[in-house]
């Protein structure tokens, strides 16, 4: 297993490692998946000449698609009063001895809730019976147990978060091209790693995610939580010649904002929390940063936002400190009182939950006294719920960083507390870089 800097350059809050092991397993099932598609695929025993007979097979799938995705089939656990979770990836939640091992770590700890990969790189964890994910073949195998998985959290009282990538999608970019990102000639547009992103405009593509999250809560899952609901973060030269089909003068903050209310209005009949990720600097900044995430234009189209506030993404004179990656309860507290302050003025505000960080990127390593001291500074600002993100899903390494179940809270001396090294302007916050895809956010190269 690669150490956590590593892993977290490769992937950071959003890839999986275990893509690499995960590949040969669907080598094996993949005849099992193409059966399973094609149970759902009625329109293949038409002839396509006749039109009429194959759109009335086509109603028929969807209505029975839709039939399926209606029915809860495992009541999941209630809301727990202070959500304290882990992001559990798929090649996690997929395995048995993974999975029972991060039920032990709940157990016996303050952790009451997993957030867990259900579409992730546009590929669904499991078999999907919504009819555009059948279409694409967006299906895999990572976990071919998703009932008996929310089962068994059920069973243990852990609440199961749906983690939905929304607009990083190449599968459906790739299979559609009309609901793709493109460039001037027409061609499809990729970012600079190759990528192909979905029109954040689009509302077919709206859509998807929202029947995609609608199966997630009637399998299970306890609420929904979007991630990616943003635009895409390239170099300047890669987004100059970003063309989005269905914008119609719309900017991109209006876009997720409209997304946002969207989908909550189309998910309020299932009775869950609607959330969503944002980038960290989020609750610093004014603007959108160019991807479409300006905090007063979401914070209350959610029930709960989620800044991924991981001190190593922030830099050199971020908060007044030489170093905010060595200084993680001052960064957590000063960014989330960020966060408070500017939620106040806002009516019906979302709830503020960070993602902490549970991974080292650059010096210092972390350990438990730098996750507690996370934690603390979350606390210190008013706030108390949180989730961790590792990449891989190992957290054995921060354990003695986590409360015992109904015991006392661990102390340590704060990583950071001491005002250390100032830089001359305490109060400003730079946003030139965010390294959570490893580009400049103010799209330079």
């Amino acid at each position: 297993m690669k150490d956590a800097r590593n892993l977290v350059a490769e992937w950071l809050h959003g890839r999986r490692l275990a893509y690499l092991i995960a590949a040969l397993l669907v080598l094996v099932t993949g005849a099992v998946g193409v059966a399973r598609f094609a149970e759902h695929d009625s329109t293949a025993a038409y002839p396509a000449a006749d039109s009429a007979v194959a759109d009335s097979a086509e109603i028929v799938r969807d209505s029975i698609a839709e039939a399926e995705v209606f029915r809860v089939e495992i009541p999941p656990a209630s809301r727990p009063g202070v959500v304290k979770g882990l992001y559990l990836n798929a090649w996690a939640t997929g395995s048995t001895k993974r999975l029972d091992r991060l039920i032990g770590i709940a157990n016996e700890t303050e952790i009451n809730t997993f957030v867990i990969d259900v579409k992730e790189g546009g590929e669904i964890s499991y078999q999907s019976s919504v009819p555009l994910a059948v279409e694409i073949g967006a299906s895999r195998e990572y976990v071919p147990n998703i009932r008996t998985v929310l089962r068994k959290l059920r069973d243990n009282g852990i609440y199961p978060i749906a983690r939905i990538v929304v607009f990083k999608d190449p599968v459906l970019a790739n299979a559609r091209p009309d609901l793709a990102v493109k460039n001037p000639d027409g061609s499809q547009w990729v970012d600079n790693k190759g990528k192909a992103w979905v029109d954040s405009y689009n509302r077919e593509v709206w859509d998807y995610n929202i029947a995609i999250a609608r199966e997630a809560v009637a399998l299970g899952f306890a609420e929904v939580q979007w991630d990616y609901v943003r635009f895409a973060d390239a170099p300047r030269s890669y987004l100059a010649r970003a063309v989005y089909p269905a914008a119609n003068g719309r900017t991109k903050s209006d876009a997720i904002r409209e997304f946002l209310l969207y989908s909550r209005d189309k998910l309020k009949d299932v009775n869950v929390p609607i959330t969503a990720d944002v980038f960290g600097l989020t609750v610093t900044t004014t603007g959108d940063m160019g991807i479409g995430q300006q905090w007063e234009k979401m914070v209350d189209a959610v029930d709960v936002i989620l800044p991924m506030v991981y001190p190593s993404h922030f830099i050199s004179g971020n908060y007044g400190l030489s170093n905010p990656n060595a200084a993680p309860y001052r960064t957590l507290r000063r960014s989330m009182e960020d966060a408070v302050a500017r939620s106040k003025p806002v009516t019906s505000a979302a709830l503020i939950r960070p993602w902490l960080q549970a991974f080292t990127l650059g010096p210092p390593r972390y350990g438990p006294e730098h996750l507690r001291a996370q934690i603390q500074g979350t606390y210190d600002a008013g706030l108390k719920e949180w989730i961790l993100w590792h990449p891989g899903s190992n957290y054995e390494l921060y354990l003695p960083g986590l409360a015992p179940e109904n015991g006392p809270e661990p102390v340590f001396t704060p990583p950071g507390a001491a005002p250390a090294v100032e830089a001359p302007k305490p109060d400003t916050v730079r946003v030139d870089t965010v390294r959570a895809d490893t580009v400049r956010i103010d799209g330079t190269e």
